[in-house]
């Protein structure tokens, strides 16, 4: 995909003065109509899933720019038939809901340390491991499981000029795009690790 950090992936579908808690369980539609934003889904759970512990995300990534940001969500997909809360005062659909359960970041520079920043190197895949921290949350049946990868979440995280520079003095035009590509084969298998817990 493309990213360009002049049109960056919004942390929210609503315009807000102020963050909050909200956009934490916010519905990712609007994310995941994005061209910028990657999304994997699984096929109807047949049964009740359990997730407890911690959240790893294993990615092999390159990139046409020296430095990117890599976020990770994981969401709960309601089913399509879900009835709407009642009271529902901001009139939120809740059939086919995309709610945000984990969502974290990492810059690529930081990859081997974070005292000694490294650039990417163009077109050369890379190896991003990172912990989108603990969650215990049961995915019902009927529900899906999704996950949305993207390379920009503003303004929760500043934007990434997708160039290997001190962001906090970058200029204007060190902001660019650059085309991201997350790797999924039998040599570069990205992946999410989590651990399911049987509770019978």
């Amino acid at each position: 995909f493309i990213s360009d950090p002049n049109k960056p992936v919004p942390w929210s579908m609503e315009t807000r003065t102020s963050q909050g808690h909200l956009w934490m369980v916010e519905d990712q539609r609007f994310a995941s109509r994005r061209p910028d934003v990657l999304v994997y889904q699984t096929e109807i759970l047949k049964e009740d899933v359990t997730i407890a512990g911690p959240i790893i995300a294993n990615l092999f990534v390159s990139t046409t720019g020296t430095d990117a940001d890599w976020i990770v969500k994981l969401i709960d997909v309601y089913p399509g038939n879900t009835a709407d809360n009642r009271p529902n005062p901001q009139n939120v659909r809740m059939g086919n809901f995309q709610m945000l359960l984990a969502g974290e970041v990492f810059r690529s520079k930081y990859r081997n340390s974070f005292e000694k920043p490294e650039s990417l190197v163009p077109n050369k895949v890379t190896k991003i491991e990172y912990d989108l921290r603990d969650k215990c949350h049961m995915f019902r049946k009927g529900h899906r499981i999704m996950v949305q990868i993207q390379s920009s979440w503003f303004p929760v995280i500043d934007r990434n000029p997708q160039k290997f520079t001190d962001i906090y003095h970058a200029k204007a035009e060190d902001f660019q795009k650059a085309t991201h590509r997350v790797h999924r084969s039998k040599q570069f298998p990205s992946h999410l690790r989590v651990k399911v817990v049987k509770l019978n």
